[in-house]
């Protein structure tokens, strides 16, 4: 009797560690979520045909933010000057509306990425005067 007792308790252990091996956890499907600004981070050569020069800007992570970028430098303001506030979404990133840079300058628009290394954008700046149309291309660096 002792005997069938410990076999059949013996087959119940085997069978249940089998059987809750086999269970995933779903609290958490995935533990370290990739986020979406990190392909526009980094430092990028630009170059704008509205001025026809070519800089270097600098895209980092906003950190009260789950998607905000600052760009420093944007539209060759110089590294000391305020940061252009964006937004990203996916390959697309896009100037916060009517944000003020520079020299008291009125941007807006946005751009979007291909593959890993360039950024297209198109944008307006307004100086006060004049509403500028920029095309930019950014090219990782």
């Amino acid at each position: 009797m002792k005997r069938n007792y410990f076999t059949t308790l013996l087959l119940f252990l085997v069978v249940s560690q089998v059987f809750f091996s086999c269970a995933t956890e779903s609290t958490n499907p995935d533990p370290s979520p990739t986020d979406a600004r990190s392909k526009f981070l980094g430092r990028w050569s630009v170059n704008e045909t509205w001025t026809k020069q070519t800089y270097v800007a600098t895209i980092s992570a906003d950190p009260n933010s789950t998607d905000g970028v600052f760009i420093s430098n944007f539209g060759n303001t110089g590294s000391s000057g305020n940061p252009a506030g964006a937004k990203v979404s996916g390959n697309s990133i896009s100037l916060d509306p009517n944000q003020t840079i520079g020299s008291g300058w009125i941007i807006n628009g946005g751009g979007s990425m291909s593959g890993t290394t360039k950024i297209s954008w198109n944008y307006t700046i307004n100086d006060g005067a004049t509403l500028i149309n920029a095309i930019a291309t950014y090219t990782r660096l």
